[in-house]
């Protein structure tokens, strides 16, 4: 089936997101240390861990629970017991800037990017996090000139799986939902999401460790399940 319009998730999704993660880990430990912490992995990782797990518990559901600048505020606060605007800001640019330095797009997005383009499909990423981080990194990535609208949870102010960010794409390009599919890695947000407001899903994962199809139910049963991300190219464009 071919369809108007295409929606992608962008984090595991048109790159994996593990490798990337890692290395800003390790890029956010290395400034630990730079700005005279003593710090080990084991210790960073309880802070971080503990940081993450404070911002998501009083900022769920909106675009803030992503943001590593308040996981490491939080962390700071809890090693040195006290407010470094300065530190907090290098640890959270450390973050990002190592986390860039290992993205990569997966096998396959270009050449689907090429297939959608040809056939005049339009394409927009829909996803959750701030805009300016991932404004960063669809041009980290090379793909913004391929992307014909940017759709981030913080600029409709609701994360997916809330219909909200998907009827804002659907708007953009004047579509209705049956015109529309959901390609995503995340069941509960993409899949279920799209689902809810009509639209036909694919789960792609791109470390590929997606569930089953089989083992999904109702609205959590993508319409097609890809183990390629060039698979997409039968299946919409």
């Amino acid at each position: 089936m071919s369809y108007e319009a295409v929606f992608f998730d962008l984090d595991n999704t048109l790159y994996p997101y593990a490798p990337c993660n890692e290395a800003g880990k390790r890029a956010a430990l290395a400034a630990f240390r730079d700005r005279g912490y003593e710090m080990d992995r084991e210790t960073f990782d309880e802070l971080y861990a503990a940081g993450r797990r404070e911002t998501k518990r009083e900022t769920r559901g909106t675009a803030a629970s992503h943001d590593r600048h308040i996981y490491f505020k939080r962390a700071l606060r809890r090693h040195a017991g006290e407010h470094d605007a300065a530190d907090a800001l290098a640890l959270g640019d450390a973050y990002w800037e190592g986390y860039a330095s290992e993205m990569e797009l997966c096998d396959g997005v270009e050449r689907v990017f090429d297939a959608l383009a040809e056939a005049g499909t339009e394409i927009a990423v829909v996803t959750n996090l701030t805009t300016r981080v991932q404004l960063q990194k669809l041009s980290r990535l090379a793909i913004d000139d391929r992307i014909d609208r940017l759709v981030a949870s913080e600029e409709v102010g609701r994360e997916k799986p809330s219909a909200i960010p998907f009827t804002t794409a659907l708007a953009a390009f004047d579509r209705r939902p049956s015109e529309a599919l959901m390609v995503g890695d995340n069941v509960d947000a993409d899949v279920v999401g799209a689902n809810a407001v009509g639209m036909d899903t694919a789960l792609f994962v791109a470390d590929g460790d997606a569930p089953p199809v089989e083992s999904l139910d109702g609205d959590r049963r993508p319409d097609h399940r890809l183990d390629a991300f060039a698979d997409l190219t039968e299946v919409a464009a």
